[in-house]
């Protein structure tokens, strides 16, 4: 009896449950019928226009409610975003308005759909515009948009500076495709938030993953510690860390990041501390000071063969190399021997010069200069400095007092004159055809020397020199008198040499200067000048082996006026 009357209480239960489900789903559906038939001909639920809620409303009243609230939006400025680029138009400027019938008719109709008709309850959904567009005046809105939405890829790279590495990140570049944009624009400018349009990147040449694995790579290496080269005699040269970036680069070149490792940098940093390891060759030289041939033998040369030695520093530095190798040392034999000075021979003339127009003075100290320095050989390679050759040019050595050029003015000094052999010995190693080391020409023109091919000397301040670039020693004769001085080159010629002087230009006035005093000496000043020279070097034959032109600006010398 009990089991019967819990089973009838049962089902008493599931039946009153069972018309509670039923009773719901008559009231929805009642609800939604009513729903249906109400707002059949409104705007689909939950619709916005332009940011603006035109949510079930009428046609009509959804029409006079956009034209009412966009009215001022209608001629703002629309902003345009594409990926990080933005840029702006004006509606009524560039021909854009809004067809506020088609508009609404492309929200389209009520869903039937019971639960899109509950979920638009809550959720809004902004509706295209339909725009009117004037394409002649649109046009060239959307073209500066499409530019200025354009971005240029940039390549990152890397770079060591001192210790530290510095990694500019790539930027991918990117475009907006015009038919695209002109869609998103007529579909969306009233919407507030802006009108986005996806982008097209552009890959950079250079990727940012190729560039992280540099970085992570060979120049984490690089900067992992100091390279060092151990030389003779346990001495060390030390590549340190802080000046690695002179030495590991990384170029740019078709596209691609390159690592690279500069041995000849390298060596120059290495030498310095290994120098005392090595002996440099001396060619043999000769000398003439006791009336006779002496020749001094040549000693051949010890040094650290550096191609060698670094061949596979790029392994060593950003690789996994050792950051610690030995020196690679080689006996290096002197260009000029003994033998080569024994046979040399100073028959023939290379080049020549004379000079003259002298004082006394100037003479004197001109003679003694010939006389230090006739009979000076300069074996092949070596150069010759007339300041190291003769040394000292003072009171002691029986240099006098004479005329100078001072400030464009008269002056007196002790060894004045000398510049005058200067400018007779280097016309004389011009015209021989050797190489020109360092020359100064003065200041101001002085008419007895060719403009543009002369120069001047100062103990310990301003030297001449020239090297001997030719396979054969050279010797300088070197004569005056009271009235002029010639040098010589003597050798082996093997050159012929054309001089061309270019002109003159760029003419400057002089000033006139005021000097006070007894020692004050008048003097009319002279123009300004630009001029050049042009030396051609051509073999026996006629065949033309180097042109070289060098320019000379002179200033003008001052009128002197003594008061």
């Amino acid at each position: 009896m009990k089991q019967s009357g819990k089973n009838s209480a049962k089902r008493r239960t599931k039946g009153i449950l069972i018309g509670i489900f039923v009773g719901l789903i008559a009231i929805f559906a009642g609800i939604y019928a009513v729903d249906v038939f109400l707002n059949k001909d409104n705007i689909p639920r939950g619709t916005t226009v332009g940011g603006v809620s035109i949510s079930n409303m009428s046609p009509e009243d959804a029409r006079a409610k956009l034209e009412t609230e966009l009215a001022s939006q209608v001629t703002q400025p629309v902003t345009v975003i594409a990926g990080d680029q933005t840029t702006q138009f004006d509606p009524a400027t560039s021909g854009v308005g809004v067809d506020w019938d088609a508009t609404i008719d492309g929200t389209g109709k009520q869903s039937w759909n019971p639960i899109t008709r509950f979920v638009a309850l809550f959720r809004e959904s902004e509706a295209p515009i339909v725009s009117i567009v004037d394409p002649a005046a649109f046009g060239p809105t959307l073209d500066r948009m499409v530019g200025e939405l354009y971005r240029d890829p940039v390549s990152g790279n890397l770079l060591i500076d001192a210790d530290t590495l510095v990694k500019n990140d790539t930027v991918d570049g990117q475009s907006v495709d015009r038919v695209a944009l002109e869609s998103e624009v007529t579909d969306h400018w009233l919407n507030p938030d802006g009108v986005t349009v996806e982008p097209q990147v552009i890959p950079a040449a250079i990727s940012q993953d190729t560039l992280d694995e540099l970085a992570d790579g060979p120049a984490a290496t690089a900067l992992s510690g100091p390279f060092i080269v151990r030389g003779d005699d346990g001495t060390e040269s030390i590549l340190p860390v802080e000046r690695m970036g002179e030495v590991v680069t990384f170029p740019e070149e078709n596209g691609a990041l390159l690592v690279d490792v500069n041995a000849d940098v390298a060596a120059e940093i290495l030498a310095e501390a290994l120098e005392s390891t090595e002996t440099k060759p001396t060619n043999a030289q000769i000398s003439f000071s006791s009336g006779s041939r002496i020749v001094t033998p040549e000693v051949n040369g010890h040094e650290i063969n550096w191609e060698q030695t670094l061949a596979d520093i790029s392994n060593n530095i950003t690789g996994d190399g050792p950051r610690t190798i030995d020196a690679i040392y080689e006996d290096t034999p002197a260009t000029f021997t003994a033998s080569d000075a024994q046979n040399a021979t100073f028959n023939e003339v290379m080049g020549e010069f004379t000079t003259g127009g002298f004082s006394a003075a100037s003479g004197t100290n001109i003679r003694l200069t010939a006389q230090m320095v006739n009979g000076a050989v300069v074996s092949p390679g070596d150069t010759f400095s007339l300041n190291n050759y003769t040394g000292p040019r003072g009171a002691a050595q029986g240099f006098v007092e004479s005329g100078i050029i001072l400030n464009g003015r008269s002056d007196t000094a002790v060894g004045g004159g000398i510049s005058q052999f200067a400018t007779t010995l280097y016309n004389a190693y011009y015209f021989a055809g050797l190489e020109d080391i360092t020359h100064t020409p003065h200041s101001y023109y002085i008419s007895r020397y060719p403009a543009g091919r002369e120069a001047t000397i100062f103990d310990g301040a301003i030297d001449l020199q020239f090297r001997n670039n030719t396979p054969y020693p050279v010797m300088i004769s070197a004569s005056a008198d009271d009235s002029s001085v010639t040098v010589q080159i003597l050798g082996v010629d093997t050159s012929s040499v054309q001089s061309i002087n270019n002109g003159r230009w760029a003419t400057t006035q002089p000033n006139t200067v005021r000097v006070s005093g007894s020692e004050c000496v008048a003097s009319t000043g002279a123009p300004g000048f630009t001029t050049s020279d042009t030396r051609i070097i051509s073999d026996l034959a006629g065949n033309e082996i180097t042109r070289e032109t060098t320019t000379t600006v002179y200033d003008p010398s001052p009128n002197v006026v003594c008061s």
